[in-house]
């Protein structure tokens, strides 16, 4: 693969001819070559190569060089062009163009060049002579070359317009703006409409020296390596240099790819690893443990995948909400895997009194509900299991108010769409509940309160003028609690008074002891 090298970046190279040998140093450029040559700003290095050859009095290769640059869009094109042009025409023939184009080339010449001579009576034919036949094939070979020159011209003017766009290309930790990543995509876009494989595969090596913290462009270019023939290896080469250098483990996308590739190559096990890495580093990363049950379930069966879901709810590394999230997850694939519909009820139903305050826990177990078929026979029996799941979630969750209000609006279309003769009348009292002022909120005043009764709310809005406040525990406020606490939980928010007003409310409490 090419190494991602910048041309602009490359600095002289030394020729110590006492410690190294001709053809080490010709190896050396031709790798430069390899990894930098068709770079828009290459004419650095090119310049070098010329030099080397040039000490050496190697003209035949400096010719051979100049041939292969003329063919590449750059910004110092006609320079070379210039004395690719001049050097030609002290070269023998067989130097300047490819053996079977000069045999057409003479061709036509021959079958052209025929004079008719009169003599007397007779017509002669008269052959031209091999210096006049070189002169026209050297016509023609330089008339050939400026039709090089033209195409380069005109690939190098499309290719400007990106060029020019290019502000920064080395890499930097610092991000990119947006008008450099657009340039980008519309340059690759524009490499892999052209088909030209070296080039495409040249661009995307330079854009992921500029993009190496971006999981789009290595995406991007492992993909599009997939679809060319046979390149499979190149694909993975691709896959370990972003994940083992460059794409951050906290951005675990890459990876995971990495790992869907290898298991495509039958290396299952090795996909498994790719995953068990990314835990060790990321440990409860949901996306990661989903796609690992997945992947033992395609390859071990339903158990298997179970078994990966119960191992990381046991285990002590995942957070209660990763928990919450992995037991949706495992009652998903009873239900849609397996079809037990039953199964995957009672998942949700033993494990609910642990997740009382996960919004994805219980969004997917009323989802769960209110997705099951039902019939004429059926549809009261599931309408009370819908319905005992609202109720929890209206008065036993810790979800936030505005959770919950989303979550009862799912039950109220529900009551609409598939609901008996009384649902008119349960729509109404629950849309007063829901959507009515506080003051008649009677489910929310009864979580408000310590005692659990609307009633205590109603006396604190009383005292209050209409605001749910909390009420205020003198010997609370000694201690250094903060009032406040319990409300902004039950409204959701994590953030919370200070300490200041703790300590102002204190001192009024204090002062009007004393008084």
């Amino acid at each position: 693969m090419f190494a991602a090298l910048s041309a602009s970046s490359l600095r002289p190279l030394p020729l110590a001819r006492e410690t190294r040998t001709d053809n080490l140093l010709n190896r050396l450029f031709e790798r430069g070559a390899t990894c930098v040559g068709l770079d828009f700003l290459a004419h650095p290095f090119w310049d070098k190569y010329l030099e080397f050859e040039e000490r050496l009095e190697a003209n035949d290769k400096i010719f051979a060089i100049l041939d292969r640059v003329v063919h590449i869009p750059m910004h110092q094109y006609a320079r070379y062009f210039e004395r690719y042009r001049q050097l030609a025409q002290s070269r023998p023939l067989q130097e300047l163009l490819p053996a079977d184009t000069l045999a057409q080339f003479r061709l036509e010449i021959e079958t052209e060049g025929l004079a008719t001579v009169q003599a007397g009576s007779q017509q002669i034919n008269v052959e031209k002579g091999e210096l006049e036949i070189e002169r026209e094939m050297r016509t023609r070979i330089d008339n050939f070359h400026l039709e090089i020159f033209a195409r380069t011209q005109t690939e190098t003017t499309k290719r400007w317009t990106y060029e020019s766009e290019v502000k920064r290309p080395y890499f930097h930790v610092t991000e990119l703006d947006e008008g450099q990543l657009v340039n980008w995509r519309k340059y690759l876009d524009f490499e892999e409409v052209e088909g030209d494989y070296m080039r495409t595969a040249f661009l995307y090596e330079r854009c992921l020296v500029t993009c190496a913290y971006y999981d789009e462009f290595w995406l991007r270019y492992a993909r599009w390596m997939l679809a060319q023939p046979m390149k499979e290896e190149e694909v993975r080469n691709i896959y370990q240099r972003a994940s083992m250098l460059y794409a951050p483990i906290s951005r675990p996308a890459v990876r995971l790819h990495y790992a869907y590739f290898e298991e495509m190559c039958n290396r299952v096990e090795l996909a498994k690893d790719i995953h068990q890495a990314i835990l060790i580093n990321l440990p409860g990363h949901i996306e990661t443990i989903v796609s690992l049950a997945n992947l033992s379930r395609r390859h071990g069966g339903l158990e298997a995948a179970i078994a990966v879901y119960k191992a990381q709810i046991d285990s002590t590394e995942c957070d209660i909400y990763a928990k919450a999230a992995l037991v949706t997850e495992w009652a998903r694939l009873l239900w849609k895997i397996k079809g037990s519909v039953d199964e995957a009820r009672q998942v949700f139903q033993k494990n609910q009194h642990w997740y009382l305050d996960s919004r994805p826990f219980w969004i997917n177990y009323l989802l769960f509900e209110l997705e099951q078929p039902t019939s004429a026979e059926t549809e009261a029996t599931q309408y009370q299991r819908i319905k005992q799941v609202h109720e929890d979630i209206r008065k036993k969750s810790h979800l936030p108010p505005l959770t919950m209000k989303d979550l009862s609006h799912y039950y109220m279309v529900y009551l609409l769409e598939r609901g008996t003769k009384a649902a008119a009348k349960e729509y109404m009292m629950l849309d007063r509940e829901v959507n009515g002022p506080f003051s008649i909120q009677q489910t929310m005043k009864a979580k408000v309160a310590d005692d659990g009764k609307a009633t205590s709310t109603d006396r604190r809005l009383l005292m209050e003028n209409g605001h749910p406040g909390v009420e205020v525990d003198e010997a609370a406020i000694r201690r250094g609690e903060n009032p406040y606490t319990k409300y902004y939980q039950q409204q959701g928010e994590h953030s919370q008074p200070g300490g200041t007003q703790v300590e102002s409310l204190s001192l009024c409490v204090t002062s009007e002891t004393e008084d």
